[in-house]
């Protein structure tokens, strides 16, 4: 497998703490001493990680013209899960599932993977093509969570979506102009939240194949969310249905 670029501060340190890479070197910004530095350094020295005190040009020459914080790791990124199949025969639960089409933005999809991490949901699919796949930058924004929750991208997100409709999980589809809106929808088995991208949200192959569509109540003056603050609504809704559901059940 191929090494690349893991940096900043949080990501890194919770790389290094969740043992999941294997990492080939760190670059630090020579002349940081800090103690967010410090606790990086001292796991990558319990680690044996070979350490590089670097100059700034040296790190924007490896990662670009990023907001890096003086800290850079060549890593061997954790393998998770590839496939669909694979996600689902390790589940314990209801599969919650979260179908991204087409996010652009790299800050979106690292948000949306880090609320995927907090929610517990189980896989994030994307299409392979116009979206902005798991780059550094997404990694970063996630905080870690690009290495805890599986990133499945496909090459057809129609087919994917009708696989997942054979698996008996639920498609529901965010849109501004839905009759149900998000505090009417109540689901308490396999589900697939569909979300479309910054622009156009849904495409409209993608919304035909949705079980059910769902506004999100808007009560100020914007008219809609950012898809990354979207995704943290209809997950935290439906993983709190599923702990009311859990807390209420006999035994």
């Amino acid at each position: 497998m191929s090494s690349s670029y893991l940096y900043g501060l949080h990501a890194v340190t919770a790389a290094l703490r969740q043992s999941r890479h294997r990492f080939f070197e760190l670059y630090c910004l020579e002349g940081r001493a800090d103690p967010r530095m410090a606790t990086v350094l001292a796991l990558a020295e319990q680690q044996n990680i070979p350490l590089r005190r670097v100059s700034l040009a040296q790190l924007q020459d490896k990662v670009g013209d990023v907001r890096h914080q003086g800290v850079v790791a060549r890593v061997e990124r954790a393998a998770l899960a590839k496939h669909l199949d694979d996600v689902l025969a390790e589940l314990k639960e209801p599969p919650l599932l979260l179908v991204l089409d087409g996010v652009q933005d790299p800050h979106n999809l690292g948000a949306c993977l880090r609320t995927a991490d907090g929610m517990g949901v189980h896989a994030v699919i994307a299409p392979k093509d116009r979206a902005v796949g798991l780059n550094a930058t997404a990694a970063k924004v996630a905080c870690g969570a690009a290495e805890t929750v599986p990133y499945l991208t496909v090459t057809n997100l129609a087919r994917t979506l009708r696989e997942i409709k054979q698996e008996g999980i639920w498609l529901a589809g965010t849109a501004g102009e839905a009759d149900t809106d998000l505090f009417q929808f109540h689901h308490e088995g396999g589900l697939a939240w569909v979300l479309g991208n910054e622009g156009q949200g849904l495409r409209r192959l993608t919304r035909e194949l949705c079980d059910e569509l769902v506004s999100i109540p808007m009560f100020g003056q914007v008219e809609s969310f950012n898809v990354s603050v979207a995704t943290g609504m209809v997950l935290a809704e439906s993983r709190r249905q599923r702990v009311m559901a859990e807390s209420v059940r006999p035994g």
